[in-house]
């Protein structure tokens, strides 16, 4: 099994899981989000002052609500309550930027481990498949030689209705290797979200 590990090959599994797997990109738009939120918080500091003006005629009168000053007037307002609340709604932000990254780079070691068990495990499955297909070679072989020498006489038919039943139970084991290696390679195209085939 060991000789068929490729290790520079892992490396192209883990980095195509990386790019296309659903989790990876949600959480990179979670990184992304938090950083816009930041940036908007930032410019919240604004959101404490206001200005704004009034207009009253110079040459209006008004009996209901006499008016002193004429023309223009500027009103500038402050929220104290805004000013002190803008440093924690900031540091809230920057904290959500390093929680998102760290949410990533978690995410970022699980999805490679899940890639390196599901490829042992494909790895595993076609050693498994190889030594499976090798016995059944074997039980054929055995089988004809049996045949031969049953039609001859010279072994009785306990032997080689023994040798049958060997064959069958490789072939059924075979069968049980193949879908291993059909499941592993499933598992793994799951993470990297493409064929294993158009990876090279």
């Amino acid at each position: 099994m060991f000789q068929d590990l490729n290790y520079n090959y892992l490396e192209k599994l883990i980095a195509t899981a990386k790019r296309n797997y659903p989790q990876v990109k949600v959480l990179q738009d979670q990184v992304n989000i938090a950083k816009s939120s930041f940036h908007q918080a930032s410019f919240t500091w604004l959101d404490a002052f206001s200005a704004s003006y009034i207009y009253s005629p110079q040459n209006a009168i008004n009996a209901t609500q006499p008016v002193i000053f004429k023309g223009y007037q500027l009103v500038a307002t402050v929220s104290i309550g805004s000013l002190f609340e803008r440093p924690y709604t900031i540091h809230n932000a920057r904290v959500a930027i390093k929680i998102a990254e760290e949410n990533q780079a978690q995410y970022d070691l699980t999805i490679e481990a899940q890639v390196k068990r599901n490829y042992f495990a494909y790895i595993e499955a076609q050693a498994d498949l190889r030594n499976k297909v090798n016995a059944v070679q074997d039980a054929s072989t055995a089988v004809k030689q049996i045949k031969h020498t049953f039609d001859k006489g010279e072994t009785t038919f306990q032997v080689y209705s023994e040798a049958l039943t060997n064959l069958y139970n490789q072939n059924s084991f075979r069968v049980q290797a193949e879908l291993a290696v059909f499941t592993a390679k499933t598992n793994l195209e799951e993470l990297l979200g493409a064929k294993l085939e158009s990876i090279k």
